[in-house]
């Protein structure tokens, strides 16, 4: 949602077209993720999801699919950074894109089920490409004295 609402304010189609297609791509990897997470758990035991960590998740939520990071922090629009300064846009971005980058690598690190690993290095190498993406916008939008 950050990169469509960023869109708006790209100087250029170039810009809006680029943030456009990434932000559709990433409603694709939070379906992925999702999917992971319902498959991971639609068969697990109360016991199960209390062992691992999910109980108050599960008194909440039962086995739904809602969207908290690692502590159980609600997702929020506060996370949105959106300045309508395109370079500080895509900077921001750029960053957004390695950290998503890391936590993939920490959660590869966490399991040994090969499924898994294989949906986390995908999304992975996706965080990669869409920094090279940004930074290309960012260097062009530079040059151009945005």
């Amino acid at each position: 949602m950050r990169y469509f609402s960023q869109k708006f304010s790209m100087p250029d189609d170039y810009g809006k077209a680029l943030l456009n297609d990434i932000a559709t791509e990433e409603l694709g990897h939070c379906e992925m993720i999702a999917t992971m997470v319902h498959q991971l758990t639609k068969n697990a035991t109360i016991k199960e999801m209390e062992e691992a960590g999910l109980g108050a998740m599960y008194a909440e939520h039962g086995k739904g699919v809602y969207p908290t990071d690692s502590n159980g922090v609600p997702f929020t629009v506060a996370y949105f950074a959106v300045t309508g300064d395109p370079l500080a846009d895509i900077m921001e971005d750029m960053a957004a894109e390695q950290k998503a980058r890391a936590t993939y690598e920490n959660l590869i690190n966490m399991t040994d089920d090969e499924d898994v690993i294989r949906v986390l290095l995908f999304l992975r190498q996706r965080e990669v490409v869409h920094y090279n993406r940004f930074k290309e916008l960012f260097l062009y939008y530079k040059k151009k004295g945005y």
